[in-house]
C-alpha cells in the first residue's frame, strides 16, 4: 500500500502544484477586476477543486452541516485540527461566509494562491514566538471580522493533531475573539481522519481517507456573559472533543 501511495502522491502533487499556480493567477485577476467579492468567489472555487484533487488519493468527504446559518451576523467558527487538509473542507463548507483565517505568517509567503489568500483576504498572520505580536493581529483581525459582518476560524488547539487526539484547548485567542466580536455566532465544528492523509508524514500521502467534517449546534455569544465564558468555553471544547473518532 505505501509503494501505491508514493506513485499517487507524485500524481497528486503535480496536480496540486499546477492548481495553486492556476488559481494564483485567478484570484490576482478576479481581485483586481472585481474587488474582495470576486475575490472571495476564486476562493472557493479553488477549494473545491483541491477537494477533487484529493480524490485521486482515494480521499472521500462528507461534509455535513443540517443547520440555516444566516449570513447577517459575523461567525466565529471554532474546529480541532487534524491537518492542512482541514482547510478545503471548512471553505466550501462555509463558502457563503467567506471565512478567514488566523495563520501562522511563515505562510503568508511563498507559497502560490495559499499566501496570496492569506496575505489579501483579510486573515490574521501571527507570529506564535511572538505573544504581544500575535494578540495585536488577532485584536485587528476580530475587528476587521465584527465590523464587515465576516468569519473567523481558529483552531484552540494551537497547532495539528498528528494522530487524530485532541491537543488541549488554548482559550487566549478564542477569549480575544469574544470581546470584539460580541455579537458572534459561534459554530463548533468536529474534523475526523483528516490526520490520515498525513499520516506518513510530508510524503507519502495516506490513501483512502473518509474526511468527515459535522457542524455543531451554533451558539449564541450574547447568550453568555463575561462572567460565564468559562462555562462557554467548556462547552465548546466538550461539544467539539465528545465527536472525535480515533481508530
Amino acid at each position: 500500500m505505501k509503494f501505491l501511495s508514493y506513485i499517487l502522491s507524485s500524481i497528486y502533487m503535480l496536480f496540486f502544484g499546477l492548481l495553486l499556480v492556476i488559481f494564483h493567477a485567478i484570484q490576482w485577476i478576479f481581485l483586481k477586476l472585481g474587488g474582495q467579492k470576486w475575490h472571495n468567489r476564486s476562493v472557493n472555487m479553488l477549494q473545491f477543486w483541491l477537494m477533487r484533487c484529493h480524490n485521486l488519493l482515494g480521499t472521500r468527504h462528507i461534509l455535513r452541516n443540517p443547520h440555516q446559518i444566516s449570513t447577517d451576523q459575523p461567525l466565529i467558527i471554532v474546529s480541532n485540527h487534524q491537518s492542512m487538509n482541514d482547510i478545503s473542507p471548512l471553505i466550501w463548507t462555509f463558502k457563503k461566509h467567506y471565512p478567514k483565517f488566523i495563520s501562522k505568517k511563515e505562510l503568508g509567503k511563498g507559497i502560490p494562491s495559499i499566501s496570496f489568500n492569506l496575505r489579501h483576504g483579510g486573515a490574521a498572520l501571527i507570529d506564535r514566538h511572538d505573544p504581544k505580536q500575535a494578540i495585536t493581529e488577532i485584536i485587528k483581525f476580530a475587528k476587521r471580522i465584527h465590523e464587515n459582518n465576516q468569519s473567523a476560524v481558529i483552531f484552540p488547539e494551537g497547532t495539528r493533531s498528528r494522530d487524530g487526539h485532541p491537543k488541549p484547548f488554548k482559550t487566549k485567542g478564542l477569549e480575544v475573539l469574544f470581546k470584539y466580536i460580541p455579537n458572534a455566532l459561534i459554530v463548533p465544528v468536529t474534523i475526523n481522519n483528516s490526520w490520515k492523509t498525513t499520516k506518513y508524514g510530508k510524503f507519502p500521502y495516506g490513501l483512502g481517507s473518509k474526511i468527515t467534517l459535522d457542524v455543531h449546534t451554533p451558539i449564541q455569544l450574547s447568550d453568555y456573559p463575561r462572567n460565564k465564558r468559562a462555562e462557554l468555553l467548556e462547552r465548546i471544547e466538550k461539544t467539539i472533543t465528545d465527536h472525535i473518532v480515533v481508530d
